[in-house]
């Protein structure tokens, strides 16, 4: 046995003496609530600690958002991050598959890009590429770009690179 006070030996740890008297219990329901929570948890696998108290209060529970945070983190779980939304090209069936380019001039894409000069005036960029070897085969500048301009751009392509199976547009304004 040490002979050395309370007060010097919590000095020395670091720990504050408080830690030393009192022993931390869990509650008498604590297990039963942390089998819920993971239930829960699994179920709505989107759900963050928030809106699972928000179900476990529903089903009877009396918990408070920092109690089910406190699980939740001890228990490791996290909301996996969104996946990122892939475009889609539609199918007339209603089925939705995103056409894979599977050789040079298979797919090509056009998409308008927007940028500002140093006084503040618009400029607009048609950029035309290949997906499969991803190249870009046009890029037309100009303050307007309309219809006759795409139309322009893409039969100059298909009389020089010769006509692809598809051509893909994200169809925005």
């Amino acid at each position: 046995m040490l002979t050395v006070s309370e007060r010097r030996a919590c000095r020395a740890l670091g720990q504050h003496r408080s830690t030393q008297r009192k022993v931390p219990r869990g509650r008498d329901d604590e297990a039963a609530l942390l089998a819920d929570l993971v239930e829960l948890a699994r179920r709505y696998g989107r759900y963050g600690y928030r809106k699972i108290a928000a179900l476990l209060r529903a089903a009877g529970w009396l918990v408070n958002d920092k109690r089910v945070e406190r699980l939740w983190r001890q228990e490791g779980l996290k909301v996996p991050a969104r996946q990122p939304r892939k475009g889609r090209l539609w199918d007339g069936d209603g089925s939705c598959v995103r056409l894979r380019p599977e050789h040079r001039n298979h797919v090509r894409s056009y998409d308008f890009v927007e940028a500002r000069t140093h006084d503040g005036r618009k400029v607009r960029l048609l950029n035309v590429i290949d997906e499969f070897t991803r190249e870009c085969l046009a890029i037309r500048v100009a303050r307007k770009l309309k219809a006759p301009d795409v139309v322009d751009v893409l039969s100059d392509l298909f009389i020089l690179r010769g006509v692809p199976a598809h051509v893909r547009s994200d169809n925005g304004p």
